[in-house]
């Protein structure tokens, strides 16, 4: 069978950012501050040169894509890698995955539940527990978080959802 070009697909998801500030002597607090992802803009190039340095080297650029179990997955699948991106006035969890051919909803549903696995203890849960030094202190960045505001979408659904959304408010 002749394997189709590559497609990007981007999948978004919120961030969860916390930091624990240092003091006026220049001591990192004890307790950390919770952010918001419009508070982490400023630090995309430090949480991407981060996110850089925890890739898997040994794997080449397949990135995620190499924990997949589902054979089918895997023939289409070549590459996962999350970064962070802004829209909006915020920073977003944005995962490309590189594929050939198109995914079924079944075969989205199924590489979505593979990145809340990654985000939650894989890859994610490492991720999570470096700190990134900004300015203000360490940073602690999570892909993933166990409350409802947690979601993963392809691009299209998440800024069509949100100007959708958008227009409502503005239309009253």
């Amino acid at each position: 069978m002749e394997k189709q070009e590559l497609q990007a697909l981007r999948l978004w998801n919120p961030l969860f950012p916390k930091i624990y500030r240092k003091n006026e002597w220049g001591d990192t607090e004890n307790e950390p501050e919770d952010m918001d992802a419009n508070e982490i803009v400023e630090y995309q190039e430090a949480i991407l040169a981060a996110i850089e340095r925890e890739k898997l080297s040994n794997k080449g650029e397949c990135g995620l894509a190499v924990y997949l179990d589902n054979d089918v997955l895997k023939g289409k699948v070549c590459s996962i890698n999350p970064a962070v991106e802004e829209w909006d006035g915020k920073l977003w969890g944005v995962t490309e995955v590189q594929l050939h051919g198109e995914l079924t909803q079944a075969e989205l549903d199924e590489v979505i539940s593979e990145l809340i696995g990654q985000f939650s203890d894989g890859w994610g849960e490492g991720f999570e527990q470096r700190p990134i030094d900004t300015p203000d202190g360490e940073l602690y960045l999570s892909f993933w978080n166990a409350e409802n505001d947690f979601f993963i979408k392809p691009e299209e659904e998440l800024k069509n959802q949100q100007s959708q959304d958008f227009g409502m408010m503005m239309g009253g």
